[in-house]
């Protein structure tokens, strides 16, 4: 199934808004969601959806509140989220990030008691377009094992940063080898195999077998210094917010309880360390001194982080987003169930 970026977004803002997600609200997810697809980061795409929905009519994410200032102390500020709409809760967050940046140089804001945010990037971008360096953190499910053990301890806990300037440089990456909605993606897919460093199973053993793994646990992204990462990225959302930490998480596959997910929102003030432009200048010289690497055996190009992803988002755009056959089916049960019509296929 094939659709165009504008009738998905209209297609994801009417299901939310059937389930009495208000505009506002609901336009907010929508837009995260196709951006991400256009990105071809399809795991943190409409995908996510369903799940999300479903949340939502089972009463698990308030949909109403807006949350609240905890304290504000300078360029420092901690926002307890009340549970609510992860996107919502983060457009709010990243723009009191941009006012203490401005205000102070750097602003740190940190959510707790929040919601899946989907991709990192969106948010590092929202900054990033306001001429900061944007960085986004966050503590998620527990589905990796610490290094050496096999009980789940850590999320994907991912680590993201985006710096100004159109298409230069954006940093997006779980300390996962991948993500878990890559896994989801594959079973969507109707994949019964995945890489071998992707996840391992209940007992701590490497998997190519996706119904092991979804059941199983994610692979550290290099081993101990992956292990080490998530640790950090726990300790500068959860710990350092007062929010949950590690297995006081829920997730969006747990039903009956709320996530209770901790965000990070750094700001930094460009303008405080040189001219924007200047800035911009230098970060294309730095991406054309890294791409003027002579290519290793069986490459034909050196990339640096987002190029891929907006290459895949100029074709997206003109070519329309393709959605796998089971992301499409359960998109499809929550627009029956809501009363939403389907959007028709791209021509």
């Amino acid at each position: 199934m094939t659709l165009s970026s504008e009738s998905l977004t209209a297609f994801a803002y009417q299901l939310l808004i059937a389930a009495k997600v208000s505009h506002a609200r609901a336009g907010i997810v929508a837009k995260s969601l196709v951006a991400a697809n256009l990105r071809q980061v399809d795991s943190h795409g409409l995908q996510l959806l369903p799940f999300y929905v479903e949340l939502i009519l089972m009463g698990n994410i308030d949909i109403h509140t807006d949350g609240r200032v905890v304290s504000e102390s300078g360029g420092c500020l901690i926002y307890d989220a009340q549970n609510g709409i992860g996107q919502w809760i983060s457009s709010l967050c990243c723009d009191h990030a941009v006012r203490l940046a401005q205000a102070h140089g750097l602003g740190l804001v940190i959510a707790r008691e929040s919601n899946h945010f989907g991709a990192a990037a969106f948010w590092a971008q929202r900054m990033s377009s306001a001429g900061m360096l944007g960085i986004v953190m966050c503590n998620a499910s527990p589905l990796v094992a610490p290094w050496q053990g096999k009980d789940p301890r850590f999320g994907t806990n991912p680590i993201c940063m985006s710096v100004p300037g159109p298409d230069t440089w954006l940093l997006d990456m779980a300390t996962t080898t991948v993500a878990l909605g890559k896994i989801l993606n594959a079973q969507f897919h109707g994949r019964a195999t995945i890489p071998a460093d992707w996840a391992m199973d209940k007992e701590g053993v490497p998997t190519t077998d996706t119904q092991t793994a979804l059941n199983g646990l994610l692979m550290p992204l290099g081993g101990y210094k992956g292990s080490g990462l998530a640790m950090m990225v726990e300790i500068l959302c959860a710990v350092l917010g007062g929010g949950a930490m590690c297995t006081e998480l829920g997730g969006i596959r747990v039903q009956g309880q709320p996530m209770r997910t901790s965000q990070f929102f750094l700001a930094i003030d460009v303008a405080r360390f040189m001219p924007l432009s200047e800035f911009e200048s230098r970060m294309r010289t730095l991406a054309e001194m890294v791409k003027s690497s002579k290519t290793a055996t069986g490459f034909n190009e050196v990339l640096v982080a987002g190029d891929p992803e907006w290459r895949a988002e100029e074709e997206r755009r003109r070519d329309g987003i393709a959605l796998s056959e089971g992301v499409w089916q359960n998109l499809a049960a929550a627009a029956e169930k809501l009363g939403v019509a389907l959007p028709a296929e791209t021509a």
